[in-house]
C-alpha cells in the first residue's frame, strides 16, 4: 500500500511540473518557502522548498532549464528575503525612484547563483542517496561564493535558517554557518528521495536518514545548550541607542538635538559607571575631523559625558589627506579614552575593510561615473577599505575584535587563535531600513559569529536592534533595544566560552563536506558513463 501511494505521488509529481507556467510557479513558491524559514518569520516547514527545487532540477530537460529553475527560485528567496533594501532609497526623496529596481535587480543578479548551482547539479544528475549528497554540495558551493565574490553578499544563507541561539543552531559552532546550510540542505533534500527512482526501501530510508540528521542537530543543540551557563566579567558595558531615523538626520536644528540625544543617553545616570559605552556606526550625521574640530562645541560636550576612566567606542566617517594632495575617507570605529582635564584620547581606530557597493564605493568608478552613476547615487567620493579585520586593545576592557555593520554577515573575521580577543563589537546603521525585516535578520546574521567563535557580542545601532548577545549566539536577558526604542543597555560582559572547533579550523570541515560531496558526483558520473 505505501509502495502504492509512492508511485501515484511520484506520478502526480511528474504530472504537476511537466507545463511550463506550472514549473515556474513552483520554482517561485520553492524560493520563496525558502526565505519564510528565515528570522523574523520562523517558518521551518519552508525548508520543504529545498527538496521541491532539487526535483525541479531534476525533471529539466537540461542544464539550461535547471538553470532557469534555479534562477526563479533564487529570485523568490532573495525577493522575499532582501525587500527590505528598498526602504534605504526612500529616505532621500530624490532616490525614490530607484526602490523598485533596487528591490528587483538585487535578487535578479544574486539569484544567478542559485541558477549556476541548480545546473551544476544538473549536470551530474546522480541517483538514490548519493543525489542528496551531490545536491547539497553544489548549492552550498555556489552560496560560498555568494559570500565572497565581488566583496560578496553573504545574506540570509541557508545554515541561518535557524534562528540564532536555537538548538538547531548550535551545529555552526563546528563547521560555521556554510557548514550548517550543507547540512541543513542536505537534510531537507532528503525528503525529495521519496520520489524519484529507486526501490520503496531506499527511498523511505533516504528521507528517514534526512530526518535523523534534523534531530540529531536539534538534540546536539540542546545539549549544547543544557550546559551554557553564562559567566560574567567585570566589564561593564553601556550600549546607546538613541532611536534617531535616517531621514531626521539633515538639518541643523536635527543635528544639535542628535547631538544633545547621545550626550544625555551616554552621561545618564545607573546602577554603576560603566566602562565601556558604545554608539553605533552614524550616530552623528558627521565626520570625526568636523565633530574633533578644535573651534567644534561637539567634541568638549562628548568629552564632558564620558567619565574619567571610561571607553567611548563611537562609529564615525573619517577624512585624511594622502601625499598626492586628495583625502582619503573611511568608515571607522574610534576608541576613545578620558583622561580627565586632557580631554578624549584615541586609543585605537578600526577602519571598516568590507564596504557595501554602491553604497560606500561605486564599483568601477571611473567607469560609472563617467556614465552619470555617481550622480545618480549620491556618492561624491568613495571610501577607501581598511586592513584586514584584527583586534584592538583597550585601555579599561578586554580585547575585542570590531565589526562595522555588515561585516557581520562574513564568517572568519575573528581570530580564534593566537591573538584571539574576548569579545566582539559590532556597530551598524540599520536606520537606513526602518522597521522592516531587515534590522532583525541582522541581528541573527551578527548572532553566528557568536556561536562560531564562542564570544559575547556587542551591537549596538541607532534605531535597532542592539543587544548583548551571549557566547551561544543568544540575546542576554533583558539586553535588547528594537525598533522604535530609545534607552541605554546596561549589561555586563559575558565571559567566553573555549574555542569552539570552528573557531580552530574554520572552514575545514565545510570543504571536507563539499569536496567530497563534489568526489562523489564525478565518481558516479564516470561510473554512469563506462557502466
Amino acid at each position: 500500500m505505501t509502495a502504492e501511494l509512492l508511485r501515484k505521488s511520484s506520478d502526480a509529481l511528474n504530472g504537476a511540473v511537466s507545463g511550463r507556467w506550472t514549473r515556474i510557479g513552483l520554482a517561485l513558491f520553492a524560493g520563496v518557502a525558502t526565505a519564510l524559514a528565515h528570522p523574523p518569520f520562523g517558518i521551518l516547514p519552508g525548508l520543504l522548498g529545498y527538496p521541491l527545487l532539487m526535483l525541479l532540477a531534476e525533471r529539466s530537460q537540461s542544464m539550461r532549464g535547471a538553470f532557469w529553475m534555479g534562477w526563479l527560485a533564487g529570485f523568490g528567496y532573495f525577493g522575499a528575503g532582501c525587500w527590505w533594501v528598498a526602504e534605504a532609497f526612500l529616505v532621500n526623496p530624490d532616490q525614490a525612484w530607484m526602490a523598485p529596481f533596487a528591490a528587483s535587480l538585487l535578487p535578479a543578479g544574486i539569484g544567478l547563483f542559485w541558477g549556476a548551482a541548480m545546473a551544476l547539479y544538473r549536470r551530474f544528475a546522480p541517483l538514490g542517496l548519493v543525489r542528496v549528497i551531490v545536491f547539497a554540495a553544489c548549492f552550498a558551493l555556489l552560496e560560498w561564493l555568494r559570500g565572497h565574490v565581488l566583496t560578496g553578499f553573504p545574506w540570509n544563507p541557508a545554515g541561518a535558517s535557524w534562528a540564532a541561539g536555537s538548538a538547531g543552531s548550535q551545529f555552526a559552532s563546528v563547521v560555521g554557518v556554510y557548514g550548517l546550510g550543507f547540512v541543513t540542505v542536505a537534510a531537507t533534500a532528503s525528503f525529495g528521495g521519496l520520489f524519484g527512482d529507486g526501490t520503496r526501501r531506499a527511498r523511505v530510508g533516504t528521507a528517514l536518514a534526512g530526518v535523523g540528521v534534523l534531530a540529531a542537530l536539534v538534540i546536539g543543540g540542546t545539549i549544547r545548550l543544557s550546559g551554557a551557563e553564562v559567566r560574567d566579567t567585570d566589564t561593564l558595558i553601556r550600549i546607546v541607542q538613541a532611536d534617531i531615523a535616517q531621514e531626521s538626520k539633515w538639518t541643523p536644528e536635527a543635528y544639535q538635538s542628535i547631538i544633545n540625544r547621545y550626550v544625555a543617553l551616554t552621561g545618564q545616570l545607573g546602577a554603576a559607571q560603566p566602562d565601556v559605552i558604545v554608539w553605533p556606526e552614524g550616530a552623528l550625521p558627521a565626520s570625526f575631523n568636523d565633530v574633533f574640530a578644535p573651534a567644534s562645541p561637539d567634541g568638549p560636550a562628548i568629552a564632558n559625558a564620558v567619565q574619567p576612566g571610561q571607553t567611548l567606542l563611537m562609529g564615525l566617517a573619517r577624512g585624511e589627506a594622502v601625499p598626492d594632495g586628495r583625502a582619503r575617507y573611511y568608515n571607522s570605529l574610534f576608541s576613545l579614552a578620558d583622561e580627565g582635564p586632557a580631554g578624549l584620547r584615541v586609543t585605537a581606530i578600526y577602519d571598516k575593510y568590507r564596504l557595501v557597493p554602491f553604497g560606500e564605493f561605486l564599483p568601477l568608478g571611473d567607469l560609472m561615473g563617467a556614465m552619470g552613476v555617481r550622480s545618480l547615487v549620491h556618492m561624491p567620493a568613495d571610501f577607501s577599505p581598511g586592513p584586514r579585520p584584527a583586534p584592538i586593545d583597550l585601555p579599561n576592557a578586554p580585547r575585542v575584535q570590531p565589526l562595522i555593520c555588515y561585516e557581520s554577515l562574513y564568517p572568519g573575521f575573528t581570530p580564534g587563535g593566537a591573538g584571539r580577543p574576548e569579545w566582539i563589537v559590532n556597530v551598524s546603521n540599520d536606520a537606513w531600513f526602518g522597521a522592516t525585516s531587515g534590522p532583525i535578520q541582522h541581528l541573527n546574521l551578527a548572532s553566528y559569529r557568536a556561536i562560531e567563535t564562542g564570544l559575547p557580542v556587542v551591537r549596538a545601532t541607532p534605531t535597532g536592534v542592539s543587544a548583548m548577545i551571549d557566547p551561544w549566539g543568544r540575546v542576554v536577558e533583558g539586553a535588547r533595544l528594537d525598533p522604535g526604542e530609545s534607552g541605554v543597555i546596561d549589561m555586563l560582559l559575558p565571559r567566553p566560552v573555549a574555542v569552539t572547533p570552528y573557531g580552530r579550523f574554520g572552514d575545514l570541515f565545510f570543504w571536507l563536506m563539499v569536496l567530497g560531496g563534489l568526489a562523489l558526483a564525478a565518481w558516479t558520473s564516470v561510473r554512469k558513463r563506462w557502466s
